[in-house]
């Protein structure tokens, strides 16, 4: 996959942070070479975030974030602050721009808490250089902390060196896992089952599909992708039984028929519950759908947002299968995007997507938000394959236990 058409949920995060007027988005404009941020000297032009994809080597592709500034004041002010902080949940990388001729202030100093509290690896950028050096005279500044550079965005100065700071900046989003490449091995078969219905994008794969595809081929593995009817013909072909099988979830029944018992099962939604979220929780999680009561709140929360197709996975299919699965009558609600409830306090049950938009930071944040709210979270494939009485099988290759 080239850099360029790398997948948002893929990217590293940088966010670019600090108080009104203090020149995020004369900087991230400077970091990026472009014009993507509005710069005003009206504090506060900076309303919602604003994303940007680049390559930044040697660290790859990533993803800039402009935030809003978080001394924002009145009752916009207020969602505003609340915008940056759903940013902050999902960015690998915080860059805290501070006001050069001001020095850091109070609330420069509660983001920097914030960072640290969030494990979050950031950079303390002191703007307005070209300023203070008129003020104090040429090539004198005060020093500054080690992970600390002073820049002028606007004279371009030492936006090379900032660049160099978080480009060797050691992150790894996905710390250390694979979508399936830890689960195979150099010449191994897996045979991928790609439904294709109506919800399917005309003329491609799915997100999922397509870089579970992409991992496989990167092991130097064989990747086979077929539909539901030509499994039989698909096995019968191979010298050799597939290392495993992966499946769209909505086809688990079908495909749990066709393929041996001696054959590893899994779903392309479970390979992304490890790879990004917390399997064990997930299948944990799952038990708890059959101790519902009537009128129980469940949320169904997708990490995208798309046009629903009359037969929806998230709002027609699960509801429906949910329900008829247990016999009660359940109260459902539904997320999706950027938006996900801080509150979770009603709701007894939250059925998460794979999260292929998602970056694993963001999906990790929001499986914490349920923790801490003692709400179960699962996702699609594991509580379709619960209902489906094959969780124990389809796990089993992603346990370690087959």
């Amino acid at each position: 996959m080239e850099l360029s058409s790398t997948p948002r949920g893929e990217r590293i995060y940088i966010g670019f942070f600090g108080m009104r007027n203090a020149g995020k988005s004369s900087v991230v404009n400077a970091f990026t070479n472009q014009n993507i941020a509005i710069v005003s000297d009206v504090k506060g032009t900076t309303t919602d975030p604003v994303y940007k994809a680049m390559e930044l080597l040697p660290l790859g592709p990533v993803m800039i974030v402009d935030t809003p500034g978080m001394d924002d004041e009145g009752d916009l002010g207020m969602l505003r602050i609340e915008k940056c902080k759903e940013v902050m949940a999902k960015v690998d990388i915080a860059i805290l721009v501070v006001d050069g001729t001001l020095g850091m202030n109070d609330g420069d100093r509660m983001l920097k808490k914030m960072f640290e509290e969030r494990n979050l690896p950031y950079i303390t950028v002191y703007n307005k250089l070209d300023l203070v050096q008129q003020r104090i005279g040429k090539g004198r500044t005060k020093e500054v902390a080690q992970d600390s550079i002073w820049v002028s965005a606007s004279d371009k100065i030492n936006i090379t060196d900032l660049k160099e700071m978080v480009a060797h900046l050691v992150v790894d989003p996905s710390n250390g896992r694979k979508i399936i490449a830890d689960l195979i091995e150099p010449g191994d078969i897996v045979v991928l089952v790609t439904p294709i219905d109506e919800a399917a994008p005309k003329g491609r794969l799915i997100l999922p599909q397509q870089q579970t595809l992409r991992d496989i081929l990167d092991t130097d593995a064989i990747g086979i992708v077929t539909q539901v009817p030509q499994i039989p013909d698909v096995l019968a072909s191979l010298s050799k039984p597939p290392r495993l099988v992966v499946t769209d979830s909505q086809a688990f029944k079908e495909v749990n028929a066709l393929v041996p018992e001696s054959i590893p099962l899994t779903s392309f939604s479970m390979l992304f519950a490890r790879y990004k979220g917390d399997l064990g929780e997930a299948i944990l999680s799952a038990n708890y759908l059959e101790k519902l009561e009537d009128g129980a709140k469940i949320l169904i929360s997708e990490g995208c947002t798309h046009h629903r197709q009359c037969n929806d996975i998230g709002t027609v299919k699960l509801p429906k299968m949910i329900e008829k699965t247990t016999g009660k009558d359940f109260h459902f609600e539904w997320s999706s995007g950027d938006s996900f409830p801080d509150d979770l306090s009603t709701f007894d049950l939250v059925i998460h997507c794979g999260g292929c938009m998602l970056n694993p930071r963001e999906m990790m944040h929001r499986i914490r938000i349920c923790q801490n709210a003692g709400v179960p979270i699962t996702n699609y494939g594991v509580i379709l394959a619960k209902m489906q009485g094959i969780l124990p099988r389809v796990s089993a290759p992603l346990l370690g236990n087959h």
